[in-house]
């Protein structure tokens, strides 16, 4: 009896596929980088790639590149994590930025990246790698150790399982060093990072929590920790308290 062939991947995977080729890193590519990064033939990204630009999902330029278009972002933000999140998160974290001038962000894990929902940029001259809508590793940003030591075991098994990649010669990529460093996070309720995801760049984060659930991380970046870590830990976990309580009342 002759064995059945395995499905191919469905037309909608391909689609995201199509889509998932871009990235923060990744904003502008032409067809030919599109189907390498997606893993299909040029002619049938061409077919897609079309067909989303014609949607409006892509768009193309003169010059024949590809990068997301206007109709993503709109049905993006129509996602609960784009509108009630942010919604409850706004007001705190310009209260944050007012009392740090550092540039602080919000993020929720997305499988096993660390997703960046909104932000308000500091003044301060730390270089940023972060950007919103943009996807970072979890275990070597505050925000992304905030969510991993809070994520469910499995989750944490796959990242250990790596590879952890080296961002700066400071990233930690044993995985022994990673769990003591989240078990610290559980201990003392905030993660730090000190230039291991960008040169010259430390942060601090805490977890937002409602009802027992951690759903969101709050971070903030600045140049040294070393004299201001106390006040800024206690400046995010006042912010965290009151999204969490913002977002339990619009519940």
């Amino acid at each position: 009896m002759a064995s059945k062939a395995t499905p191919g991947p469905s037309v909608t995977a391909r689609v995201f596929a199509v889509l998932g080729a871009f990235d923060a890193s990744h904003r502008s590519l032409t067809l030919s980088e599109i189907a390498k990064r997606a893993g299909l033939p040029v002619s049938t990204t061409h077919r897609f790639a079309g067909d989303l630009v014609d949607l409006g999902a892509l768009r193309r330029d003169a010059e024949g590149r590809y990068a997301i278009g206007r109709r993503l972002w709109d049905i993006g933000l129509l996602s609960p994590v784009q509108t009630g999140l942010r919604e409850a998160a706004s007001p705190y974290l310009h209260d944050v930025y007012g009392a740090t001038l550092a540039t602080v962000h919000i993020a929720v894990r997305d499988r096993l990246r660390v997703l960046y929902v909104d932000a308000v940029r500091g003044t301060m001259s730390v270089e940023i790698a972060s950007t919103i809508g943009s996807r970072l590793p979890l275990h070597c940003t505050g925000v992304g150790k905030a969510l991993l030591a809070h994520a469910p075991d499995r989750i944490v098994r796959e990242v250990m399982a790596g590879p952890l990649e080296r961002v700066t010669p400071y990233t930690i990529t044993q995985p022994s060093r990673l769990a003591r460093e989240l078990d610290r996070v559980r201990h003392d309720g905030f993660a730090t990072t000190n230039q291991e995801m960008t040169l010259g760049a430390c942060s601090a984060a805490v977890p937002v929590t409602v009802d027992g659930h951690v759903i969101a991380a709050l971070g903030i970046v600045v140049p040294s920790l070393r004299r201001t870590q106390g006040r800024m830990v206690a400046s995010l976990q006042v912010a965290a308290q009151g999204i969490a309580r913002s977002l339990q009342a619009q519940a």
